[in-house]
């Protein structure tokens, strides 16, 4: 089989400017930190611990590659044998501000001399109500909320199931395909990222019916935007509500409004809103999943502010304790109306890990969430720039510091290539910078909140050594 070969796009003076620009930066000192890979990979220590783990560990975990981390600070990490890495997985978005942020770790231990478990299930305590009143007022929308804690976005979307059904005693549900809210049973109901998650544990819940997200760049309807005049959302009501499914039954639509393990997917403009408005006319909730995408990650606290809309239920995890397990349902009072024991949770709401949450809360406003605004242009100009140079570079997308590169094995056809996604991952290790894929075909990006502009230059570099590579070996 004769093998392509490889498209590569060169412009001299985009080049000597990217090259002017990084000797300039002050970055560019030898006293600049770097990754240091200091074994073969996995290293001696690492293959002894990896061998403990294969006996013991359940292989439903979905490793990318064999990193034993040690310890982290800001968006570095090491492992058990000492080599250094870029980390551009943040946790998979979860330490937003960064590893062991000094200021949360303060926190976390002042409240883990006074208390650490109460059960805000029946007892109360100020941190969880302080944390509550916070998210009332930062979550879009009135300040009239009202907040329910749960450990992770599993458990907040299982939260937002039951509490859409409860409010509306309705039992349908509309989610999108691409969109991944969790693996328990309710969460994995709504899931539609990935065939291997769904697998052999039919029968889920029933009354959820899926529908095409709107992911432009692989349109299922083969339109364009804006010319498709948002047909995925009318689709909806043009089809399903006409053949499928009756309104007057479903409860709520979840939607991601940026898609995360889909492949880091944002949608046009127009997508949120006339989902807001479909779901304004047969009087259905609007569950907004900021799971991933939510607390400083984009540039704005949560996504769904980039498109001028507002949900009637929110769920968050991840970035909200920087490292802590901890998730919230958050709505309007008036939704959430049910009675005592209707739901509850042993761990949730934590004292030490709602200390953790406002603390980085805190962080995110002074500063974080700017800087992410700031340094997601620059990566997605750099990135774009790589799109003009590389054809095997389809797609380059996202806000802030939550972006998505979409390798593709035609410029034309848009052939996914998941095995070469999964070696530039791979290659990216290998030199110290850790990624990870979503969707298909596609690498995303999420470093911690805190990281600088040199080390998104440093992580940027390897990032293009690393598709360089793979591409051109192919």
């Amino acid at each position: 089989m004769m093998r392509r070969k490889t498209m590569i796009k060169t412009n001299p003076t985009k080049k000597r400017a990217r090259k002017s620009r990084r000797q300039a930066s002050p970055g560019n000192t030898k006293s600049r930190k770097r990754p240091a890979i200091l074994t073969n990979l996995p290293g001696p220590k690492a293959k002894r611990i990896l061998t403990k783990d294969h006996k013991y560990v359940s292989p439903s975990y979905t490793r990318s590659y064999p990193a034993v981390i040690e310890q982290g600070t800001g968006v570095w990490v090491s492992d058990v044998d000492g080599n250094v890495f870029l980390d551009f997985s943040a946790g998979i978005g979860v330490v937003s501000t960064g590893h062991c942020h000094p200021d949360v770790v303060k926190s976390i231990k002042e409240q883990s001399t006074k208390l650490l478990h109460m059960s805000g299930t029946d007892f109360y305590y100020p941190n969880q109500a302080n944390l509550a009143e916070k998210l009332a007022e930062i979550v879009p929308g009135a300040k009239n909320k009202k907040v329910f804690f749960c450990n992770s976005g599993a458990e907040a979307v299982e939260c937002a199931m039951k509490l859409a059904r409860y409010h509306k005693r309705r039992t349908r549900y509309i989610a999108f395909t691409g969109a991944f809210h969790g693996r328990t049973f309710g969460a994995l109901s709504l899931t539609a990222s990935k065939v291997t998650q769904r697998r052999y544990f039919s029968p889920l819940l029933s009354g959820v019916t899926h529908v095409s997200y709107a992911y432009c760049y692989r349109c299922p309807f083969h339109l364009q935007y804006p010319s498709c005049d948002m047909w995925c959302v009318s689709y909806i009501d043009d089809v399903v509500f006409k053949k499928l499914v009756p309104p007057e039954e479903v409860a709520a639509i979840f939607v991601e409004s940026i898609q995360g393990e889909g492949g880091y997917i944002v949608p046009p403009p127009r997508f949120l809103p006339a989902l807001r408005a479909l779901c304004n006319k047969y009087d259905i909730l609007l569950v907004d999943d900021e799971v991933q995408s939510g607390m400083g990650r984009t540039g704005k606290m949560f996504a769904i502010e980039h498109f001028n809309t507002k949900a009637d239920i929110y769920t968050l995890a991840k970035g909200i304790a920087s490292g802590l397990p901890l998730g919230a349902c958050v709505s309007r009072a008036g939704i959430m109306d049910w009675e005592p024991g209707s739901h509850a949770s042993t761990f949730a709401g934590n004292p030490v890990c709602c200390a953790a949450a406002l603390k980085t809360i805190e962080l995110l406003e002074s500063g974080l969430i700017e800087n992410a605004a700031r340094l997601g242009k620059i990566a997605l100009k750099r990135l774009s720039e790589l799109k003009d140079r590389y054809e095997f570079i389809g797609d380059v997308r996202g806000k802030g510091l939550m972006i998505g590169v979409e390798l593709v094995g035609d410029a034309v056809t848009l052939e996914p290539v998941k095995d070469r996604r999964n070696a530039v991952v791979y290659e990216a290790f290998k030199n110290g910078l850790l990624l990870l894929g979503a969707g298909e075909s596609s690498v995303r990006f999420i470093p911690p909140l805190v990281i600088n502009e040199e080390e998104l230059h440093t992580g940027l570099d390897i990032f293009e050594k690393a598709v360089k590579k793979i591409f051109r070996a192919d």
